[in-house]
């Protein structure tokens, strides 16, 4: 009895990623917002308290079930980098320069060393496009009046978080292969 070989789209019900959601085989969509990272405990204890104790109201409103993830993303410096570079053939003070060539070596390093950063997100799944929609507006105002930036998901984020679950964080940038 021969066996069939499986493959990842077997275990993976993606359909496709649109308009900031995963669209699954099964018509369900999995979207929600991004949370931008903010460091409360550079703040005094009295507004750190109040972060989290609002952030605590945010996930005990929400009814219906969701993940948190962490998802790393590759930082890229390039276009910063390029910028120092030319700043650094324009000027001619000696002090100056040194500082900018710290920079450039401090650029280069976190090239060479693979730096990501963080990101955080909220993801639910549904069915209908418009209780998506309302959830992530409350989602957004919700984490707003916590004192923490949100948006909606975009294809981009999507990709990043299924890329760090399927392929160990390594972006694809192979074409479909046909046999």
């Amino acid at each position: 009895m021969a066996t069939k070989k499986s493959n990842t789209n077997q275990f993976v019900p993606v359909k496709g990623i649109t308009n900031g959601m995963i669209i699954l085989d099964n018509n369900q969509k999995v979207t929600g917002v991004k949370i931008m990272p903010r460091n409360i405990f550079i703040l005094d204890y009295d507004t750190q308290a109040r972060v989290i104790n609002n952030l605590r109201n945010v996930y005990n409103l929400i009814d219906y079930e969701f993940w948190i993830i962490c998802a790393d993303r590759p930082v890229d410096i390039n276009v910063y980098l390029s910028q120092l570079e030319l700043l650094y053939n324009d000027v001619q003070s000696t002090s100056r320069r040194k500082l900018i060539m710290g920079d450039i070596n401090k650029a280069n390093m976190f090239m060479n060393n693979n730096v990501v950063d963080t990101e955080y997100y909220l993801l639910f799944k549904e069915k209908d496009v418009d209780v998506c929609q309302k959830r992530i507006r409350n989602l957004i105002n919700s984490f707003g009046a916590a004192e923490l930036n949100a948006r909606q998901t975009t294809n981009e984020d999507l990709r990043v978080i299924l890329d760090n679950f399927l392929n160990g964080g390594q972006t694809t940038t192979f074409g479909t292969v046909m046999g």
